[in-house]
Formats: structure tokens, C-alpha cells, sequence
């Protein structure tokens, strides 16, 4: 209103140039980045499945490697798509303060990082799978879930343990059921007086007839040390882990050689200590003062 009051004419037609560049630069970005980005999604990621499934990858590892792949050229066809229409500086300022960004989070979230890239290990490797019985720094439980940050697992007390993936990666880690066979032994201590092979003939047939016990290899029962109060036979049996659980079985075979050697009058002794040489006792008179 100023400006007409005081004379100054104003004419639109000196905006339009200006309006009909900014409008061709939008479109120009908009129809860049929709090429850029439904060709490269549709080639860039079939091409990355195709080479993970050829692979034999985890499915899981199948999904996640697609998703970021659609990430990653989203991206990229934004970065292209105003290189196109003449962004060039805003998208430099952009990258700049993304690569902070991303230099911060890296940092802060280090332990996830890690936490995330053992579990593509772990899903790839397979050092177990869920349902197995695994054993770790002193740990033990059953695989309930593998997810990308976390194992969780069931122990047999039935409770729930929840494990980063970098522990797991880091540590020596015992798969109980990954084989077919598992040697089930347990020492059995007899006296030194019994007969060897009486004993070993009882702990063989009494763990040959356990159910779930394999018959190849067959049962044994070497003497593996001579204690301080036993012979110690070493009763082992094989199963298929798979069929036949461990501490069960091993529960049965204690009891079932413990009633046979008790049958049989062969001694299972405990520890015991034997004293040798001998004790002088003097009484003293009453009042009266013993010699040294």
C-alpha cells in the first residue's frame, strides 16, 4: 500500500521467470528421483537377492539385506536428484552434517553395533540353531529365539535368559546336540578288594539295557584312576542327543549300576582316611603334675 501510495508500480510478470524456475527445478528433482529410484529398486535389489538366495543365505539375512538396499538407493537418488536440478550446495551441506550425525551415533551405539553384526554371524554360521542345548562361560539353556541383537533362551529351571549376540560370538560356545552322537560318562568308584571285571561286566549290561542307549560304539568300562580310597571305572554309554536326553539317561545309569554293584556285594567306599601308628595315655594322680 506504501508503494502505491507513493507512485511505485509493481509488476508481476517480473516473478514469473523467477516462479517458472523454481517450479521446473522441483519437477526436474521429483521426476529425477522417482527414475533414479524405481530403477534402482527394482534392479539393485532383485540383483542383491537373487546373489544372497544363490548363496543359500538366511532368509532373515535375505530380508534385512533387501531393506537396506532400498535405503541405500533412496538415498542415492536423492543425492543424484538434486545433483540433476542443481542442488549441489544444499545437498553438500546435507552430507556434511550427516556425516556428523552418523560419526555421533556410531559412537553412542557402538554396543549395539556389535551386538547386531553377531547376530548376522550367528544366523549365517549356525553354530546352533534354536532348540539346541548350548553351553558358554559357564552358562547352559535350550535356544527359544535368535534375533539380530539378542538370544534368548529357556534354562532348565524353566526360566528366561536373554544373551547379547556379542557374548555368544565371543565366547566358546558348546553345542550339546550337534552331532548325532554324545558319549554319556560317569565315574564309578569300587574297592580295591573287588573284582575289576565282575564290576565292569555289571556297569556294561546295566547301561546296554537303558533305553535310548546306542549299541554302536558299545558301552565300556575302563579303569581310568586308582584313588586315594577306589578304583574308579569310567562307565560310558553312547546316545543320539537328538532322541534320547542326556540327564536322564546319565540319572537312570547312576541308579541302575548303584542297585546292581549293591546286588552283586561290590563296595562303592567313600572317602576315608586310615590313621597308623600309636597312642600312649598315662593317668595322672590326682594333684599330681605330668612330665613333659
Amino acid at each position: 500500500m506504501l508503494l502505491l501510495q507513493q507512485g511505485v508500480s509493481v509488476d508481476p510478470q517480473q516473478y514469473v521467470p523467477a516462479l517458472v524456475g523454481a517450479v521446473t527445478t522441483v519437477v526436474l528433482f521429483v521426476v529425477a528421483f522417482l527414475i533414479i529410484y524405481l530403477l534402482g529398486k527394482y534392479f539393485v535389489t532383485r540383483a542383491v537377492e537373487r546373489s544372497l538366495r544363490y548363496r543359500d543365505f538366511d532368509e532373515t539375512l535375505v530380508g534385512l539385506a533387501v531393506n537396506t538396499t532400498v535405503v541405500i538407493v533412496g538415498v542415492v537418488a536423492v543425492a543424484l536428484a538434486a545433483t540433476v536440478a542443481g542442488f549441489g550446495v544444499v545437498l553438500a551441506a546435507f552430507a556434511t552434517l550427516g556425516g556428523a550425525l552418523a560419526l555421533a551415533v556410531g559412537f553412542a551405539a557402538q554396543d549395539l553395533i556389535a551386538n547386531f553384526v553377531a547376530g548376522v554371524f550367528i544366523i549365517q554360521d549356525e553354530p546352533f540353531t534354536v532348540g539346541d542345548w548350548i553351553e558358554w562361560d559357564g552358562n547352559e539353556g535350550v535356544v527359544r529365539e535368535i534375533q539380530l541383537r539378542v538370544t534368548k533362551l529357556d534354562t532348565f529351571d524353566n526360566e528366561l535368559v536373554t544373551v547379547p549376540n556379542s557374548d555368544l560370538a565371543g565366547a566358546a560356545v558348546v553345542n550339546n546336540v550337534a552331532n548325532d552322537q554324545r558319549r554319556v560318562t560317569v565315574g564309578f568308584g569300587i574297592g580295591y578288594e573287588d573284582d575289576i571285571e565282575q564290576a565292569r561286566e555289571a556297569i556294561i549290561d546295566e547301561g546296554s539295557r537303558l533305553e535310548g542307549v546306542l549299541s554302536d560304539p558299545e558301552p565300556s568300562a575302563p579303569v581310568t584312576s586308582l584313588g586315594d580310597s577306589a578304583v574308579v571305572l569310567s562307565g560310558r554309554i553312547w546316545i543320539d542327543p537328538n532322541e534320547s536326553s542326556y540327564g536322564a539317561v546319565r540319572a537312570q545309569f547312576l541308579e541302575a549300576v548303584k542297585e546292581r554293584l549293591d546286588a552283586e556285594g561290590i563296595d562303592m567306599p567313600y572317602p576315608n582316611t586310615e590313621l597308623s601308628g600309636g597312642i600312649e595315655v598315662t593317668n595322672v594322680e590326682s594333684g599330681g603334675v605330668a612330665d613333659d
